[in-house]
């Protein structure tokens, strides 16, 4: 690891890199000014809950999120509604998120209740006017709870939707929305909708129906757009009787987004820092790319099967979590093995390495947890992260090495040529 003094040009590039960085925190303590936030546990159920600040008697909406996910994934609908006048419970679903507890689907209907009961308790909140929102499997259960109590939800919203035994009077007034990309999804909606007795605007008698397609994204990336949020608020506006009076949008994963481009423009200004010639091993660029081609295509074949023989969507007790650091092992492996060389070990190696780490960490986290990721391991996962980050070491290894390949030339060749 070598040590060099900065010039001007990286000194203003951290510079400029500490003015994102400082203006993205800004901007997303400006999203929730005016609004009342309070974590909450209730049954060992994580709960998050938003509202106006001082509200009275105001509509209550539940926000359910989808598999894989968890109630941060959920939280730009929660901004667009706490903003425009309602208060907002959302929860993490067992086995998702902060909620320690082994998924068991047939208890999900719990998690909603235990949320709807902590909702009930907020001063905030008008008990005779409540309505769900939820996005893939928390649609499915947000949708099967207004058809198990009619009377108590005014409204559903299911985004991308799953599974319902939904009629022409329960739940009511159903709001389908699905993703121009989702495919199946907008098939699925179609199906609801024709089962639910066809699009209408009957509010009063609670057998409002409607289909909205959002242009122009998928799966998850419907969960930031604009015209999804606007359209569930539209909604459950009509459904309450309420003005269309807010004027807020959610922009913060663009603030999101320039909070990791600061991060990145600071790490590029301090790269000439940490020389990567000791980590640099020569090798014919057929191999590297042919590692680069060949080892997630064997990763993925893997997995195919291995899936059969192992649990690998729960592998570990985390959803999703446990099947990537299988993939990373099998494709790092197999690169290993393609390149068939090890890195030299140096302690200059190492400490870089866990800085960098601890950089990217920071960098790619430390803003997640109150925008979209629940990004802090609660004990249960933090136990796992050693042996899934033993399972990416010899993909990112190999990344690493193949990375610095390219650069090496034009950076370690002297060390005046750092601008």
């Amino acid at each position: 690891m070598r040590f060099l003094p900065l010039s001007r040009k990286r000194l203003g590039l951290l510079l400029a890199a500490a003015l994102l960085i400082v203006s993205s925190w800004l901007g997303i303590t400006t999203a929730r000014a005016g609004l009342e936030v309070r974590s909450l546990q209730q049954e060992d159920v994580p709960l998050l809950y938003l509202a106006p600040q001082q509200a009275k008697a105001v509509p209550g909406v539940l926000i359910a999120h989808g598999f894989a996910g968890s109630k941060q994934l959920m939280l730009s609908y929660a901004h667009v509604l706490a903003h425009a006048g309602y208060a907002v419970m959302l929860w993490d679903f067992d086995g998702h998120g902060a909620n320690e507890a082994r998924l068991q689907r047939y208890e999900l209907q719990q998690n909603l209740d235990v949320a709807l009961q902590a909702l009930l308790q907020q001063p905030e909140v008008d008990p005779t006017r409540l309505a769900l929102l939820g996005h893939s499997m928390g649609s499915g259960i947000a949708m099967m709870a207004s058809i198990r109590a009619p009377d108590r939800f005014a409204a559903t919203v299911a985004v991308s939707p799953t599974g319902a035994s939904v009629t022409p009077q329960a739940p009511r007034n159903l709001q389908l929305q699905a993703g121009s990309g989702e495919g199946g999804f907008v098939a699925n909606a179609q199906r609801l909708l024709a089962q639910a007795g066809g699009e209408n605007q009957n509010f009063a008698m609670g057998q409002a129906r409607e289909f909205v397609i959002i242009p122009g994204v998928e799966h998850i990336t419907i969960l930031f757009s604009d015209d999804s949020h606007q359209a569930a608020l539209r909604w459950l506006n009509t459904t309450f009787g309420k003005a269309q009076d807010s004027q807020y949008r959610d922009r913060r994963m663009a603030w999101y987004g320039l909070h990791l481009l600061g991060w990145l423009i600071g790490l590029a200004a301090l790269a000439p820092w940490i020389s990567k010639s000791d980590i640099a091993v020569e090798v014919a660029p057929l191999r590297r790319w042919a590692g680069l081609v060949v080892a997630p295509l064997v990763a993925v074949a893997g997995l195919l099967l291995l899936n059969p023989q192992f649990n690998l969507q729960d592998l570990g007790g985390v959803q999703v979590g446990g099947a990537v650091g299988v993939w990373f092992l099998i494709a790092g492996s197999v690169w290993l093995g393609l390149l068939a060389r090890l890195p030299r070990f140096t302690w200059g190696t190492l400490i870089s390495g866990l800085v960098l780490f601890l950089l990217l960490w920071i960098a790619f986290g430390g803003m997640a947890q109150v925008v979209w990721l629940q990004w802090w391991l609660i004990p249960s996962r933090l136990r796992l992260w050693f042996p899934l980050a033993i399972a990416c070491l010899p993909w990112w290894d190999f990344a690493t090495r193949f990375t610095s390949l390219q650069l090496d030339p034009p950076i370690c060749n002297s060390t005046h040529q750092f601008i």
